[in-house]
């Protein structure tokens, strides 16, 4: 315990001198940095291979601006009539991009709209691709005051809102990890499933007890997220000389091996290319807030499945109650079909929380299981399409059979 208290005080001293030395209070760092200028998702990615794609910009009931791609179909059209919208939700420090950078064969959303599905895009607030409010900027600390919850409450309902207004037909879900944490707890509201036909989820999160990843657990064990939050740092970016400071300091104890990195904090990958990572890093991380990480890490910390816990005043506040209200799982319609892929080799989406968020649904979904699958796999494995994909659309398939659309 003694120990445990040095390597604390130690971590909290060296991230105090770099928030003095580099941080410079965190606004000045950030006023420093360009505004973004570069060409959207559709221009840096879809249109130069020949694939139709459409900007959209989607506004949340509290501001902010998210940017939504919208691809109507494959490079060859397969018939007149548009197919089934498909939405595609991405997890922590991604974007949209994440779905695209594989190749055209090995890409979840090129596949997808070479089979006939009408694919949307969703990029959450805070991603390099929806960076906007109507009132405040990326330089206000209240820009980056949220997480997940908003991300499922506000984000998701906005973007799902506004694919159902321009298709009038019920929308397949895809999310990976953080995309399936906001799924989930989005399924739980009303107004969501609603305009929801049926939900493929990656790697799905909603409890995080038995994550083994080292590297996160450190970071959880030196009360990284509090620590941050503390010293008034709103973003977290580790494209930033800060994020790369922070990660740092939580290699350097020598309790956590990063000479890979990746391993460290998914768990091993079986079939990610590393010969891509140079480009894979062209777009990612993006960055995502403190607060966020902070929920993930009460997740971890709590055993629960539930809303931000702001202490017992803040939660009185909130929530009238003491303790965060929970996302009920059982709550999500028995009738909405659910298919999941998970793997083995997992540290994030354990096999064990899997089981126990299949546990408390009230219908049991259709599951793929691949042993040797990391957490990267399901959207980067250069064996996916015929390991995951094929299911998954098989799936979708089956619904657009049993449905109008």
């Amino acid at each position: 315990m003694g120990r445990d208290r040095v390597a604390l005080s130690v971590a909290f001293i060296h991230l105090l001198f770099l928030v003095g030395r580099i941080h410079c209070s965190g606004e000045q760092l950030l006023r420093r940095r360009p505004a973004p200028s570069t060409p959207g998702l559709c221009a840096q990615l879809l249109l130069p291979l020949g694939y139709p794609c459409s900007e959209h910009t989607v506004e949340t009931k509290d501001g902010f601006l998210l940017s939504v791609q919208h691809i109507p179909h494959g490079r060859n059209a397969l018939g007149d009539q548009p197919g089934p919208p498909v939405f595609l939700q991405h997890g922590l420090f991604q974007g949209g991009d994440t779905w695209f950078i594989n190749s055209v064969e090995q890409s979840l959303g090129y596949i997808l709209a070479d089979n006939g599905f009408d694919v949307w895009i969703g990029n959450v607030r805070g991603t390099r691709w929806s960076h906007g409010h109507t009132t405040l900027s990326v330089h206000d600390k209240e820009f980056w005051d949220w997480s997940w919850q908003e991300l499922a409450e506000y984000d998701l309902l906005a973007m799902i809102s506004y694919v159902y207004s321009i298709t009038h037909s019920k929308i397949l879900y895809v999310g990976h990890s953080q995309g399936t944490i906001m799924g989930l707890a989005a399924l739980t509201i009303p107004e969501i499933n609603e305009m929801i036909d049926s939900a493929a989820l990656l790697c799905p999160i909603s409890y995080l007890d038995h994550v083994s990843a080292r590297f996160v657990l450190r970071a959880v064990g030196l009360h990284l997220d509090q620590m941050l939050l503390t010293m008034g740092i709103r973003e977290l970016n580790f494209r930033s000389d800060m994020g790369i400071q922070i990660l740092d300091t939580v290699c350097e104890d020598g309790n956590v091996d990063c000479s890979n990195l990746l391993s460290s904090i998914t768990g091993e990958n079986c079939c990610f290319n590393m010969s891509r990572v140079d480009y894979y890093l062209e777009y990612e991380p993006h960055p995502s807030s403190t607060k966020n990480l902070h929920h993930l890490f009460q997740m971890i910390r709590k055993g629960t499945f539930a809303k931000y816990d702001y202490g017992w005043l803040g939660n009185l506040k909130r929530y009238n109650q003491l303790h965060p209200t929970a996302f009920p799982l059982n709550e999500i319609p028995a009738s909405l079909p659910l298919w999941m892929g998970y793997g083995g080799s997992d540290a994030l989406a354990d096999v064990t929380d899997v089981h126990r968020t299949i546990k408390e649904l009230s219908s049991e979904p259709e599951l793929l299981y691949i042993d040797n699958y990391g957490h990267l796999d399901f959207i980067m494995s250069m064996k996916a399409k015929d390991d995951v994909y094929g299911s998954l659309i098989k799936f979708f398939r089956s619904r657009r059979l049993s449905s109008s659309y």
